[in-house]
């Protein structure tokens, strides 16, 4: 028994403004919207979720999103729209790469690909991307609390692949994390598993309880080995 990937969360100041953003640029629907949090379909069975905080973003995230493309055309023409509904050009050191870095209009980076095959079956978004200061032991722990399969492993970089959805990627930065991260992922065990034992078995894993002003919330929030939050969400 293991926990799934469940959902991508986002912290937004505006989540209703921010999801309409992302909706209308992945060309994907608004599944659920409630005052402080809204969802958005990224494939069947997972969602971009914004929800609603109070601080202020500050810095780089140090998790991002990569959107897939079809051809140099397709590429451009989510640029553009991207462009169109909000987002702009930004410079975090990438230098002269095949991608475009933006961000979107509350700030958060995300990169638009080029055409490549590995990410052919993903849906819109190809990949939610981690900085990381180990790739090799972050995808090792990500694969247990996730339960996807590790396609790749360099010390520079390392990923986890589903079926259908977006890859895990994690990527070697300098650096330490400093502050609470505006996106993370948030993790299910099935209908008939028991959250206080599969916390147990995260933080077997490498996990720690962590605190970001959760109160009497149903889930448990927990830190990867680098200090990731997520959250460990009901059975379901």
């Amino acid at each position: 028994m293991a926990t799934r990937l469940y959902d991508v969360v986002l912290d937004a100041a505006d989540p209703a403004e921010l999801a309409r953003f992302w909706s209308a640029l992945l060309g994907t629907g608004i599944a659920e919207e409630h005052a402080d949090e809204v969802c958005v379909t990224l494939v069947e069975g997972l969602d971009l979720t914004f929800v609603s905080v109070d601080e202020p973003r500050t810095g780089k995230n140090r998790l991002h999103l990569d959107l897939a493309s079809t051809s140099a055309e397709h590429q451009a023409a989510l640029v553009a729209r991207a462009e169109e509904l909000g987002a702009r050009r930004v410079d975090i050191g990438q230098g002269d790469v095949p991608w475009v870095v933006l961000a979107d209009p509350e700030g958060n980076e995300f990169c638009v690909l080029e055409r490549r095959d590995e990410y052919a079956r993903t849906g819109p978004v190809a990949a939610v991307v981690v900085d990381a200061a180990d790739p090799v032991a972050q995808v090792a722990f990500w694969a247990a609390a996730t339960g996807l399969p590790v396609a790749r492993e360099h010390p520079g970089y390392a990923s986890l692949r589903q079926e259908a959805g977006p890859a895990v990627e994690f990527v070697r930065v300098a650096g330490p994390k400093r502050g609470k991260n505006r996106l993370h992922l948030d993790v299910a065990p099935p209908a008939d598993g028991d959250l206080p034992t599969e916390v147990a078995r995260l933080e077997a894993c490498g996990a720690v309880r962590a605190d970001v002003g959760q109160r009497g919330v149903t889930w448990v929030v927990l830190a990867d080995p680098e200090g990731n939050e997520f959250c460990v969400v009901t059975p379901r």
